[in-house]
């Protein structure tokens, strides 16, 4: 009988850390680790993290060397968040000025420089004049180019073609580079993200192929015209930024739990280059994505979001020294009585989102079980045509979703050449520029009411067909587009009646005639705000986004009117925003903080095995052999075994992962002498007494979680619920004085939960 042992000092052995192979030096690779589609133990993971640091901190005081060795280590963190706000601010740079040049490139090429677009090209131009900025002999559209005319319906009808030729094209270059290279770069990424921080593993999904992919793909699904916006992707770029340099330093690369604290930073960063809102950010990815959000965790992300905001700042794709493209000035004060108009917007957001996400869901849904599903190339054709064909006759829907957005947030001064600000003046007014009075609508702003009219109802229509296709999109820009377009059409309603019915009590206060007293572009901002909380449930981090977009930070109250009264509406009709529905729809293992248990149920009713099921299958302390794991390993598809003193006893003793299991069997058979399929695999302290004749023995202690987390079977389900919740367990055993009775996974738990809600159980599909 020959054993070789390598002392290990008591704590590693409670934590199941330490030397986890008694016959080598150091652990073999990839245990503890993860297999695709499983979930993460963040308890393992934060003891394994806790042991790593301990050992470090012991070592410092050995030498210098070690010393700088763990200053290094706890910098790292922040140097990992500099390179995450410098990649994701650049690539967020580039990406906005590739948009707009193939936005424009449909459109017409710059003669002087085909690279620049419209606005630059115009920029340089020495022959501008001020009525006609948007016009200069360097910029041509493709029909003047070919026919040398500037007028007439072939002329129109050319450019018509081409428009929808260049749609077509983008759309089918994006569509097929998602397919063939990266098919996880489709979508917005924010339901996967949500799913990956509350501890899934879904591999590839934050790998170099999707971060290349989905950068080229987004420039060009969002130039192609589509309703979708580059915001919610961009999350998903700065995430997969953050998994790339998680990879560079072994603190986060082998640390399932410390990656997740590093990716939920990445959201933050990826909202603050969207939305050039960096405080914004980090309130977006604690209120929406991220599970587990600690102190550190909330200032890392600050730093990103600010290095992030800063880099994109430098690049300054919009020229206007700006991090946004919406930024507004207002120069009038809302009064008490415009937060009718305000709440009903809210109103009409909350209803919106409802009616997008069950529109959205059943198409989605359709598309995965119907045929729709196998050809998502000839879908995305086919609905970029559609936009495209609909899209170019009405002004407001041919230009991007992000211009026109920006014109429905402005406020109409003396220098705008927009049809919305087409008033009737007064010759007899002399006053200053800034303070514009009231004045009655010209025919332009009717005219633009009608073409928004019809650009609203395109837009409802055609986002519930385009989200959830087979190429990058996301979902900010379209919901802020449907709520500005109407808030912008409120807006001009309330300031005519203000005009006209200035003698009306509820004017009397505050609309004195000749005096600006209603601000349409406000309405479109309240509008804009409403609708993309209705759709994603959003709140605080909602308001300020929105105000740090526009800064507009005196309206705070009617952004928080708006924003709360449409989640109070779409609440009433559905708890689920657009990303938790699409995660269920995917039947991901996420369960969700907010979701409510009140079902008296007991952990006896949910663990398995049931009355009818086949016992538990559990492993013994020291009388199975290597050919019992084995065989055990082969029938069985579980994640991981409990231990037991004995069969007849089932004293519970600890639990062991099943892939850690495989591994090591596998390592001892390659690397240890006389382990052979008849050896004893024991998890005791010392080898049992075995007659000599008997082949060596294998201790497997080492790889046992000797910590468990158990329940009794009378435990109320919502406690168990709430344990998994907040401890992100994978499972949990149940024990009654001690002995083992049963087992529940997180995929149980989702289950019964989905039992209780009438759901289908079955929903549940990944582990």
């Amino acid at each position: 009988e020959r054993e070789v042992e390598v002392s290990a000092t008591p704590t590693e052995e409670m934590n199941g850390a330490g030397n986890l192979m008694d016959f080598l030096d150091e652990p073999f690779p990839d245990v503890g680790t993860y297999e695709d589609f499983h979930t993460i133990d963040w308890l393992r993971e934060k003891s394994r993290d806790t042991d790593r640091h301990r050992k470090i901190t012991s070592k410092s005081k050995e030498s210098i060397w070690e010393l700088i060795k763990s200053l290094l280590d706890a910098w790292s963190g922040w140097v990992v968040m500099l390179l995450i706000g410098l990649l994701s601010g650049t690539l967020a740079g580039v990406i906005d000025l590739a948009v707009d040049w193939m936005t424009d490139l449909k459109e017409g090429v710059c003669l002087s420089a085909f690279w620049y677009s419209h606005e630059q090209c115009c920029w340089t131009s020495n022959e501008t004049t001020f009525d006609d900025r948007d016009k200069c002999p360097q910029w041509q559209k493709w029909a003047e180019l070919m026919t040398g005319h500037t007028e007439g319906a072939g002329v129109y009808v050319l450019n018509y073609f081409l428009y929808i030729l260049w749609a077509l094209l983008f759309s089918f270059l994006a569509v097929s580079l998602v397919r063939v290279f990266a098919p996880y770069a489709c979508g917005s990424g924010i339901p996967e993200i949500k799913t990956i921080l509350s501890g899934f593993i879904i591999r590839g999904y934050l790998g170099k192929w999707t971060l290349l992919i989905k950068t080229v793909t987004l420039v060009l699904a969002v130039s192609s015209g589509l309703s979708l916006g580059k915001e919610g992707p961009l999350v998903h770029v700065a995430c997969c930024c953050g998994n790339l340099f998680c990879s560079l330093f072994s603190k986060y690369s082998k640390n399932e739990g410390k990656r997740r604290e590093v990716l939920s930073a990445a959201a933050a960063a990826g909202v603050s280059v969207a939305f050039g809102a960096p405080i914004g950010g980090v309130l977006f990815s604690l209120e929406e994505v991220s599970y587990y959000f600690p102190l550190k965790t909330l200032w890392r992300s600050f730093f990103a979001a600010l290095v992030a905001a800063f880099t994109l700042r430098s690049i300054n794709p919009f020229g206007n020294s700006r991090l946004v493209l919406f930024y507004v000035e207002y120069h009038t004060p809302w009064y008490m009585a415009e937060l009718v108009p305000f709440i009903l917007l809210g109103v009409f957001g909350g209803l919106w989102g409802t009616l997008f996400i069950r529109a959205n869901i059943a198409w989605c849904r359709r598309r995965k079980t119907t045929q729709l599903g196998k050809y998502p190339v000839l879908e995305v054709i086919a609905v970029t045509g559609i936009t495209a064909v609909l899209a170019y006759p009405n002004p407001y829907t041919r230009r991007s979703t992000s211009e026109l957005i920006s014109e429905l947030f402005n406020d109409c001064g003396s220098l705008e050449s927009s049809q919305l600000c087409d008033y009737i003046n007064n010759p007899n007014m002399s006053r200053p520029v800034d303070d514009i009075p009231d004045r009655p609508a010209g025919p332009g702003v009717y005219n633009a009411l009608w073409q928004l009219a019809l650009a609203l109802i395109f837009k409802i229509v055609i986002t519930i067909f385009t989200f959830g296709m087979k190429i990058p999109s996301g979902l900010f820009i379209p919901s802020m587009a449907v709520g500005a377009i109407a808030g912008r059409i409120v807006g001009i309603a309330v300031e005519q009646m203000a005009y006209h019915h200035h003698d009306w009590i509820i004017f009397k206060n505050w609309c004195r005639p000749g005096a600006d007293c209603v601000t349409p572009g406000l309405y479109a901002m309240v509008g804009a705000a409403a609708c993309l909380g209705g759709v994603t449930r959003m709140t605080v981090s909602l308001v300020v986004i929105m105000f740090e977009l526009t800064g507009g930070l005196e309206y705070i109250v009617p952004l928080m009117a708006a924003a709360v009264t449409s989640k109070w509406v779409a609440d009433a009709f559905g708890k689920e925003g657009i990303y938790e529905s699409h995660i269920q729809l995917n039947g991901y293992p996420y369960l969700d903080v907010r979701d409510e248990f009140t079902h008296r149920t007991l952990a006896t009713d949910v663990m398995r095995p049931r009355r009818n099921d086949p016992p538990l299958a559990v492993l013994t302390q020291d009388t199975t052999t290597v050919e019992d794991v084995e065989t055990l390993i082969k029938d069985t598809d579980y994640n991981g075994f409990p231990v037991v003193v004995s069969r007849e006893s089932e004293r519970l003793i600890g639990f062991v992962q099943r892939r850690d299991l495989t591994l090591a069997i596998k390592n001892a058979r390659q690397k240890q002498d006389g382990v052979v399929s008849s050896s004893v695999v024991y998890f005791t302290e010392d080898a049992p007494q075995l007659p000599a004749s008997n082949p060596q023995p294998l201790k497997l202690r080492r790889i046992l979680n000797l910590s468990p987390f158990t329940v009794t079977d009378h435990t109320p389900m919502e406690t168990v619920v709430d344990i998994f919740r907040k401890l992100g367990l994978r499972q949990c055993l149940v024990t009654r004085s001690g002995r083992l009775l049963g087992i529940i996974t997180k995929k149980d738990v989702l289950r019964h939960m989905a039992q209780m809600m009438n759901q289908d159980p079955e929903s549940i599909m990944f582990n």
